[in-house]
């Protein structure tokens, strides 16, 4: 990624400019929540930061609920990551696209995640969750990450995609590799690399149309016209980025969350119709995305003069960590009453795959409580965190007690 640019824009004025790389927060290793909480506390509402080409940032909720998600005619997404010259070089359909043509996209993709759909998905992230923890409950110990939490969201993806279970370490390290980069030069050949995995399926459904998702992106008309093979390969691929990272690394920050705090544990245990709202509650606090948006004309906010062509990330795990919003942010509390936050974003773009989100956790906190209900970070082990556009846990070592 680029480093920090000291080339302050004419239309920045000094008091909104902060030497904060938002994709690298200080102490985000020891806590990356708890990191971010700090800046939101310690800068503006709206502040300018110098990192990955320069860029602005937004910190509150009200702001990326009510202004900067659904006002698509200002804050375009046809570049989600900071900087814009860095950006991939074929877009992320839908999602790296405005109405009306978003409209249009989306839909060829929203029957998977419709209620019914989503049922469907539970009984199997459910039979999963249930083999993964009876597979080494009787070891006392595991890798969350790597043994658990990137299992589930893969294999409700291959579900989705009908594609082969043996490619599933393959498909997951090009994902981590677009989320979290080391380099401009790493995310295009993890890039060159899914395009050539992907085109090659999707020529495949072309030939032999089933009834997943690859072989509708594959086979769709929109207006009338065909599919191009860049839109096919961009939708292909935001699906397998969404579907393998995202909730993945919310599922490493909840379990690392149970792990610290045995009385909330115990709450959920003792009372499972607690767990509906936990799972509301446990996204809020724990965020993991910070897209971005491009000014498409000149416009003022809250004092704040945006130019043509500026570039503002909205890290939505801070929308959930905002006193403003929440009273008591950084607290848990299992019976508060969560409304709005920006956690998966709003308006057009409002996250499609939120319910299934909402789901897996769902399942993972049923069914793991239900077969290991105390456990704890392993005493000398020691967790990993990873901050970049989305935060996550690379390593997460638990252990518990066997009877």
């Amino acid at each position: 990624m680029a480093g920090k640019n000291p080339v302050i824009p004419s239309h920045v004025p000094q008091t909104l400019v902060r030497d904060i790389d938002i994709y690298s927060p200080p102490g985000a290793d020891e806590d990356y929540h708890l990191a971010m909480k700090r800046i939101q506390d310690s800068a503006p509402d709206i502040f300018w930061s110098p990192y990955q080409g320069g860029h602005w940032v937004s910190v509150r909720c009200e702001d990326m609920y009510e202004e900067f998600f659904p006002r698509y005619e200002i804050y375009s997404s046809s570049i989600l990551s900071v900087p814009k010259e860095e950006s991939l070089p074929y877009k992320l359909l839908p999602i790296e696209s405005d109405p009306p043509a978003h409209t249009a996209y989306r839909a060829l993709i929203s029957p998977w995640f419709t209620p019914k759909a989503i049922g469907d998905l539970e009984v199997k992230a459910r039979e999963l969750t249930i083999g993964l923890v009876e597979g080494f409950k009787d070891r006392g110990e595991c890798e969350f990450i790597t043994e658990f939490s990137q299992h589930l969201p893969i294999a409700i993806f291959m579900s989705l995609v009908d594609l082969p279970w043996q490619d599933r370490e393959l498909l997951m390290g090009l994902a981590e590799r677009q989320v979290y980069q080391k380099s401009h030069e790493d995310r295009l050949d993890s890039l060159r690399q899914m395009q050539g995995y992907l085109a090659g399926k999707l020529a495949d459904r072309r030939r032999s149309k089933g009834s997943d998702m690859l072989s509708k992106i594959a086979t769709a008309t929109i207006d009338g016209r065909p599919l191009s093979d860049v839109e096919q390969t961009g939708m292909a691929t935001l699906v397998l980025i969404g579907g393998l990272d995202t909730v993945a690394s919310m599922l490493g920050f909840v379990a690392a969350f149970l792990a610290r705090n045995p009385t909330h544990r115990r709450q959920l245990v003792e009372d499972p119709t607690l767990i509906p709202g936990a799972v509301e509650e446990l996204i809020r606090r724990h965020g993991v995305a910070q897209p971005s948006r491009l000014l498409v004309k000149d416009h003022e906010y809250k004092g704040v003069r945006f130019k043509t062509g500026d570039q503002i990330v909205l890290s939505t795990m801070m929308s959930g960590l905002d006193e403003r919003a929440f009273p008591d942010p950084m607290k848990v509390d299992f019976r508060r009453k969560v409304s709005t936050h920006a956690i998966f974003g709003n308006g057009p773009h409002r996250c499609p795959g939120s319910f299934l989100a909402r789901t897996e956790i769902k399942v993972y906190l049923q069914e793991w409580l239900r077969r290991i209900p105390d456990f704890e970070i392993k005493p000398e082990d020691r967790p990993i965190v990873r901050a970049g556009i989305n935060g996550s846990y690379c390593r997460l070592p638990l252990s518990w007690k066997v009877a």
